[in-house]
């Protein structure tokens, strides 16, 4: 028999706050990408998304191709050697500290996630070279001064860092808001950093059929946005080239016409560099 004194562990208490009974965006996100860490009621959702809008497959995995040649540009071309990932998501291949690494091995990399979904697995990202650093943080978007203030354990902050949000501003309801948490996590890093934003938009009818299933799936709502509220969050950064683009056709890596399956992908990127 169990003694009721015992402290309950870290683990044990991330654990007993996820939710089973409802699909979470996480383990849908994962389920997409052809993760192993989702349950049912994930697929279930994600089965009946597909029958809707089976484009939200390309939106996912072309997503996260964008993921991978946005830090080799970041660690390679642009010379940065520290990334700080908000809204991590759960781990699967070409994590953005291997990515960054392989690239640069003393690149240091800080995750940031609230949800014990992602918490659960976090052990999956606390890899690195040993030239370099990866961390997680158990911190909020919502506050973004508290995160600045934990990752500068680990970043240099007088040095540029590559400030890392996809597919996760949705979760914030009013895009004034979502701007305005974007602005104070930039007023924290230096001239020469780097913003990095890619998310779903409403640039199809499937697209926001998709959303409207989804937030009706009793999950917590996640709100795709026009290209024009996407560009946004860029205002008074220096758009790399080619700007605000399908996440397609951010430098892909191949020449040629694009890929006529993905080609209307309904998920746009940009990054860009602050003064």
């Amino acid at each position: 028999m169990s003694d009721p004194t015992t402290p309950i562990s870290a683990a044990a208490r991330t654990r007993a706050r996820i939710d089973t009974s409802v699909p979470h965006s996480a383990r849908f996100w994962n389920y997409f990408v052809g993760g192993k860490d989702h349950y049912e009621v994930d697929r279930r959702i994600g089965d009946e998304i597909k029958e809707i809008f089976p484009g939200l497959v390309d939106v996912a995995v072309t997503s996260r191709h964008f993921l991978g040649r946005a830090v080799r540009h970041l660690a390679g071309e642009a010379g940065l050697r520290q990334f700080l990932d908000i809204g991590t998501g759960l781990p699967t291949a070409d994590n953005t500290h291997q990515v960054a690494q392989r690239v640069a091995p003393d690149a240091r990399v800080v995750y940031v996630d609230n949800d014990p979904v992602v918490l659960a697995h976090a052990d999956a990202l606390l890899t690195s070279t040993a030239e370099g650093m990866t961390t997680f943080l158990d911190a909020d978007l919502h506050e973004p001064e508290t995160v600045l203030r934990a990752a500068a354990d680990t970043l240099d902050f007088s040095r540029p860092v590559a400030l890392m949000i996809l597919n996760t501003l949705g979760h914030v309801a009013d895009y004034d808001q979502a701007r305005d948490l974007v602005r104070r996590l930039l007023a924290g890093l230096p001239s020469g950093s780097h913003l990095v934003i890619s998310d779903g938009t409403a640039t199809s009818e499937g697209m926001i059929a998709a959303a409207e299933a989804y937030n009706a799936s009793g999950a917590v709502p996640y709100h795709v946005r026009s290209i024009g509220e996407l560009a946004g969050f860029f205002d008074g950064l220096d758009l790399v080239d080619p700007g605000i683009v399908q996440v397609t056709e951010w430098r892909p890596d191949f020449q040629g016409p694009p890929d006529p399956a993905t080609a209307a992908v309904d998920a746009y990127c940009g990054v860009g560099r602050k003064p």
